[in-house]
C-alpha cells in the first residue's frame, strides 16, 4: 500500500504526546484502548488528550469507534504499514542488491543529484 500523505502522518507523530499515544496503542491491537485508559496511562487530562487523539485520527493513523459512552482508539495498521513501506522504499531507493532482506532495488528518479555517500542501509542521503 502506498501512503497518500506521509507528511501529514509524520507531522502528527512529530509531537511527544502523540508519539507516546501511538506507541501505547500499537501493542493494544485492533481493539485498541478506551480514551480514559489512554489518558490514565499517558498521564494527561482527557480534555487535553482529545486534541492529540483527533490529530492522529485526521492523519489516518488511528481509528476511533464508539461503544456506549466510551470511544476506543486503535492503530490503523494498514496506514502504518504504508508509512513503513514509504520509509523503506525511500531508504533503499538506490540500494545495492542485497542491502537488506527484501529491500527494493529500483533506481532513483533521473535528474536527482546525490549529495552524500550511501548509508549502511543504502540510502543516498539528501536529494536535490
Amino acid at each position: 500500500m502506498r501512503i497518500s500523505d506521509p507528511v501529514a502522518a509524520f507531522e502528527a507523530l512529530g509531537h511527544d504526546t502523540r508519539l507516546a499515544v501511538f506507541r501505547l496503542l500499537i501493542p493494544a491491537g485492533p481493539n485498541g484502548l478506551a480514551a480514559g485508559q489512554i489518558s490514565e496511562r499517558i498521564g494527561m487530562p482527557p480534555n487535553a488528550l482529545s486534541f492529540h487523539l483527533s490529530r492522529l485520527v485526521r492523519a489516518d493513523l488511528l481509528a476511533a469507534r464508539r461503544a456506549g459512552r466510551q470511544i476506543f482508539y486503535a492503530v490503523a495498521y494498514e496506514r502504518l504499514t504504508g508509512l513503513l513501506s514509504f520509509l523503506l522504499d525511500d531508504c533503499c531507493a538506490n540500494a545495492p542488491s542485497g542491502c537488506l532482506p527484501g529491500c527494493p532495488t529500483r533506481p532513483i528518479d533521473a535528474g536527482v543529484k546525490v549529495t552524500v555517500k550511501p548509508s549502511a542501509c543504502g540510502s543516498t542521503g539528501q536529494r536535490r
